[in-house]
């Protein structure tokens, strides 16, 4: 069991980690936000980019899975981890050789996400509204929030194919170098 002594310590150890490497912190914190605003400048090429990225790594973890599953033939289940590299694989070939298309699915599969995620945040709104939680319309607009850009994507394709992947990385991006800037700034200052 963590007793409050090591939660302590332990915080203290991150603190004085964060306040060492806080110029690196920082430079991250800005590479990202480039990045983040580049992405939401140009998201048509941000979709392009993170649709062959991803392409990138289910070809090399299908590459990877089928050396192991090779390699490790006498285990179980090597039938099942075979069908597993041999989809990544495909997957990885099929993003890579057709990247456009490649977005659209991408971008229909981020609008179901939203779509799934909005309604399953409504659900639980509404059973912290039950249990009288204060917080609880928060969570009501953020579900809500999620349907609408489920919505916006869904109802605008194949064009939302253009924006949304780019402009959702972007935005991503942006918030998190942000943060980490944020917490460099407050780290030197400590």
């Amino acid at each position: 069991m963590t007793s409050p002594d090591d939660i302590s310590r332990l915080q203290s150890q991150v603190s004085a980690t964060v306040r060492e490497h806080w110029k690196a912190f920082l430079f991250e914190g800005i590479l990202l936000t480039i990045l983040g605003l580049a992405a939401i400048i140009l998201p048509p090429l941000a979709s392009l980019a993170v649709t062959i990225f991803l392409g990138w790594m289910f070809l090399i973890s299908g590459i990877a899975g089928l050396a192991l599953t090779f390699w490790a033939r006498g285990m179980p289940g090597f039938w099942w981890s075979l069908i597993s590299a041999v989809l990544g694989i495909i997957a990885g070939i099929i993003l890579l050789a057709q990247p456009v298309q490649g977005v659209v699915t991408l971008t229909i599969v981020v609008g179901v996400y939203f779509l799934a995620e909005g309604v399953a945040t409504i659900m639980y709104a509404l059973e912290h509204r039950r249990e009288l939680s204060g917080r609880w319309s928060w969570l009501l607009v953020s579900g809500i929030v999620d349907i609408v850009i489920a919505g916006l994507i869904i109802m605008g394709l194949p064009a939302s194919a253009e924006w949304a992947i780019g402009l959702l990385v972007g935005i991503n991006l942006l918030f998190g170098g942000s943060t980490l800037i944020g917490m460099a700034l407050a780290a030197r200052n400590a």
